[in-house]
């Protein structure tokens, strides 16, 4: 089994998910309960792109979240640093790259937008990995992070984390192709700034502007900014 530590050695956590690739999307599917769907049509609708737009997606995986974007009519590539994924996605006719999010492999000011989804929390150092998504993106250009969060009703909250980490590794087991990468999901999960600790450090990082809005009841958070 692989399964990475919350260290994020960039080694491990490629060679994890390259090791649930194969049952990545049913997986996803079935621990949300379905919300997958809404949250990347969320995520497309608060990046407000067009055609003429170019677009990095960045930790997109098997590029199901790539697809939903390109819905809008702007030219979307795929980037992951887990070739597995990419891989696992091949018959998704969309653009794809291998790419570490802290250096990522394009020149200053390419994209109109940038966009990443669930990929955020595991980045070595996301702080530098946020900058480096500034560096890449225009002036003008749009950030959205969709990114599993703290629920905003106490009760719920509690609820949420005894699933996470009990009930999450248990259903991983029966879809998944690598339960045990689920264990470190869950805990990375828990580990992960709140809402408004998140947009402290988005800020910090070069964006400006931003602000977040909550998806089934603060389970998931979409934070926006604007690159100046």
């Amino acid at each position: 089994m692989n399964r990475a530590t919350l260290d994020k050695d960039p080694h491990e956590v490629a060679s994890m998910f390259d090791a649930v690739a194969r049952r990545y999307d049913l997986t996803n599917t079935v621990l949300s309960l379905g919300q997958d769907r809404h949250w990347r049509r969320a995520t497309r609708s608060a990046l407000q792109i067009g055609p003429g737009d170019r677009v990095l997606d960045l930790a997109a995986g098997t590029a199901v979240s790539t697809v939903e974007l390109g819905r809008s009519g702007a030219w979307c590539v795929a980037a992951d640093f887990s070739v597995g994924m990419l891989a696992a996605g091949a018959s998704r006719a969309v653009p794809k790259v291998g790419a570490d999010a802290t250096r990522l492999p394009f020149a200053d000011e390419t994209f109109d937008a940038v966009t990443i989804s669930f990929g955020l929390r595991n980045v070595v150092d996301h702080t530098l990995g946020l900058a480096e998504m500034a560096r890449v993106t225009k002036p003008g250009g749009r950030l959205v992070v969709c990114e599993f969060s703290t629920p905003v009703i106490p009760v719920f909250a509690t609820v949420y984390k005894e699933y996470l980490m009990r009930a999450l590794p248990a259903v991983a087991t029966a879809v998944s192709s690598n339960p045990e990468a689920y264990v470190y999901l869950a805990e990375s999960i828990r580990a992960w700034p709140d809402q408004p600790t998140l947009a402290a450090q988005i800020a910090e990082a070069g964006w400006s502007r931003v602000r977040w809005r909550n998806l089934t009841g603060g389970i998931v958070a979409l934070h926006a900014a604007r690159k100046d």
